[in-house]
């Protein structure tokens, strides 16, 4: 799952890139309006926290713009502002969820739980293709021969490959979704990872595969097809 954080302070900002990346969130963060509003509008995010005052453009202006292109994408808004009328001003402008500073990150983090799932309305807590099965809440990769739990972007990749099964996934694709826009990323990148996930594949004597489209891409499939 990719998360676009808009917040522009600076100690929250940090704080919350290494919550979420230990809670296997992949996110990108942003500090003003219309970068927010640039990156929301790429469509590559299944969550924004957005702070509501933000220099440039400030949240509601960014809310009510993305809500208005029909990007539904779930928003919670984080905000100093505590008085009813502020809340009742940014849920009208199309937040789904609203988070008053200071809050705990428990909170958020369960926030951003439930949107998921009512995004999706269920969201399984595995997937499974062949005889193989990624857990959401362990983050392990399953066989009935053993178990492995993988790192935080060796997670993301099979999480994309296995929601997606039989596709061919581009570089371009996972880069975006799971390196999101960090600068010095090469398609490299990918290929390593997918090696590693591999390798585990067959220790764990999975009965399917990674299946690489030559300069497109990479797909999980079944051996046998």
């Amino acid at each position: 799952m990719r998360i676009l954080l808009a917040e522009d302070e600076k100690e929250l900002s940090r704080a919350l890139d290494v919550i979420m990346k230990h809670n296997k969130y992949a996110i990108d963060i942003v500090d003003n309006g219309q970068d927010a509003y640039d990156y929301i509008m790429t469509g590559i995010y299944d969550i924004v926290i957005l702070d509501l005052m933000l220099p440039v453009i400030d949240g509601i202006t960014v809310l009510r713009s993305i809500r208005g292109q029909g990007n539904m994408v779930p928003v919670i808004i984080i905000t100093a502002k505590s008085e009813v009328d502020d809340k009742v001003l940014g849920l009208d402008a199309g937040a789904d969820d609203y988070l008053t500073k200071p809050f705990d990150t428990k909170e958020l983090l369960a926030r951003v739980r439930a949107l998921l799932r009512r995004r999706s309305d269920i969201v399984p807590k595995v997937v499974s293709l062949g005889n193989l099965t990624l857990n959401y809440e362990t983050y392990e990769l399953s066989t009935p021969k053993d178990s492995i739990k993988l790192p935080n972007k060796e997670f993301q990749v099979m999480e994309v490959l296995i929601n997606n099964p039989r596709v061919v996934i581009s570089f371009e694709r996972f880069l975006e979704k799971i390196w999101g826009f960090e600068a010095d990323k090469e398609p490299n990148v990918v290929w390593v990872h997918v090696a590693y996930l591999r390798r585990k594949l067959i220790k764990l004597d999975a009965d399917v595969e990674i299946r690489a489209t030559r300069n497109v891409g990479y797909a999980l499939v079944p051996k046998d097809e």
